[in-house]
């Protein structure tokens, strides 16, 4: 596998930090090179939330990033502020029903998700980052949903242990709304 360098951005609260965290416990899980950096304002929630995520076979010479292979975006802010950094050829997955103003670029693959809508579908708001994670997995598999799920028995405290079945089923989602839109364009 080539390196993957990926961003992670919206508001916190919607999930942002432990999306990232469980991708890079997947990795950690599939013996890969992992490296994860938050970033987050002083709110707990509404305030800014990003994390930096690199994912290899080789080892990461340094975990801070200027350009990404891949942004996952989930707010018009983090949008303002990444599009532009994601390099020539990358990904960008955002959650539709929160961006108003997707990127113009056409040198990138963009991949609009209405993740909450979908969630609310699913009956919990907080699988949103999960069908969005599986949306990224769709795209590019870096690490496979089982490893995901292994991951979240780590990055979820063991109180919410009992929603690890609908957290995989939004990974399930997400994949499928991936297959959805390819199909329909």
């Amino acid at each position: 596998m080539k390196t993957e360098e990926i961003i992670v951005a919206g508001f916190g609260g919607q999930g942002v930090l432990s999306m990232g965290m469980t991708l890079a416990y997947a990795a950690m899980l599939e013996g890969k090179e992992v490296s994860w950096m938050p970033s987050y304002g002083p709110e707990m929630r509404g305030g800014t939330a990003n994390c930096m995520v690199i994912v290899s076979d080789k080892t990461i010479s340094s975990p801070i990033l200027s350009r990404f292979d891949t942004a996952i975006i989930l707010n018009q802010p983090s949008m303002d502020k990444f599009a532009q950094r994601v390099k020539p050829g990358g990904l960008l997955i955002y959650e539709s029903g929160n961006i108003l103003q997707p990127s113009a670029r056409t040198d990138i693959e963009k991949v609009p998700i209405d993740a909450n809508s979908e969630a609310f579908l699913m009956k919990n708001s907080k699988v949103m980052n999960m069908i969005i994670l599986g949306a990224y997995l769709s795209c590019k598999p870096v690490v496979s949903k089982t490893s995901v799920v292994k991951a979240l028995e780590k990055v979820l405290p063991e109180k919410y242990h009992h929603l690890l079945k609908i957290n995989a089923e939004a990974l399930d989602k997400g994949e499928l709304l991936v297959k959805d839109l390819v199909y329909n364009i």
